[in-house]
Parts: C-alpha cells; sequence; structure tokens
C-alpha cells in the first residue's frame, strides 16, 4: 500500500507482524506520544511508514536494555538533536548502570545472608534433639532490632 507522496505503508497488523510486538502495544506507544500518530485510509485503517516501524524497534530495544517509557521518550529526543547525544546517551547508561550494579550488590549480600541462614539450618539439625524444638533462622529473624543510636 502506498502512503503520502508514494511512500510505501503498513497497516498496524502488517507491522505488529514485522515488529514482533502486538497491535494493543503499537496503539499504546502511539497514545503515550513515543509514536506519533501515523496518517489514516479514507477507511481510518493506520499507516505506518519505515520511519515509524524503525521507532517501535528502537523502543522494543530499549526496553529490552531496561530503559522506561519515560527514558525511551528521553532517548527519542536526543536521538532528534544529534548535537548532543553521545554525552546525554553516556549519562543514561551510565545511570542505568549504577542502577544495575545496586541491584547486583543487592543481591549479593541476600545471596550472602541466604547461605549463611542455610549453614545454620544444616549445623542445627546435624545437632542433637536437644534444638530440634526450635530453627535458629526463625529465631534471629524473630529477633527485635537493637535500637538505633542517635548522632
Amino acid at each position: 500500500m502506498l502512503g503520502v507522496k508514494g511512500t510505501p505503508s503498513l497497516q498496524i497488523g502488517q507491522v505488529a507482524q514485522k515488529t514482533g510486538l502486538s497491535v494493543d502495544a503499537i496503539r499504546f506507544y502511539e497514545k503515550s506520544g513515543l509514536l506519533p500518530r501515523p496518517a489514516r485510509t479514507q477507511g481510518g485503517y493506520r499507516l505506518y511508514k519505515e520511519q515509524e516501524v524503525a521507532d517501535l524497534e528502537f523502543i522494543q530495544k530499549a526496553q529490552q536494555l531496561g530503559f522506561s517509557l519515560k527514558e525511551i521518550r528521553e532517548l527519542f529526543s536526543i536521538q532528534r538533536h544529534p548535537h548532543e547525544v553521545c554525552e546525554h546517551v553516556r549519562d543514561l547508561i551510565a545511570q542505568k548502570l549504577g542502577v544495575v550494579r545496586a541491584k547486583i550488590a543487592e543481591l549479593q549480600a541476600m545471596e550472602m545472608d541466604l547461605s549463611g541462614a542455610l549453614r545454620q539450618c544444616r549445623t542445627a539439625l546435624r545437632q542433637p534433639s536437644k534444638h530440634r524444638n526450635s530453627c535458629p533462622v526463625l529465631e534471629a529473624i524473630a529477633k527485635p532490632r537493637p535500637p538505633r543510636k542517635k548522632p
């Protein structure tokens, strides 16, 4: 199908098939302003140009990298103003990497805590039956925290 000025255009179902996105996702990106409103046929069908398909693929790849819709909107803005692209993208990626590293550190701390708890359970289970009435891990979890000292 040819769109405005003879450029090839695709209907929403074709775009969905080409990108792997659902029709609902494409409509959502349009409603949220990430994708410009496409041209329409006289019958009201949406017609997408290659640039809009490329934008949808960009959104998809950016989401796979963990960028939020707000951040993707910002990436689009940067992309359309190329004089500041690299610095701004670098800053966004550095910020996102910081968030990922903080999550990894949090998960590593949790892993250490769980490993310690597992060791406690194994030790308790090897001891004579006098400790079988309680679990050291549950006791540690239930123990109230000492009050924090005020600076």
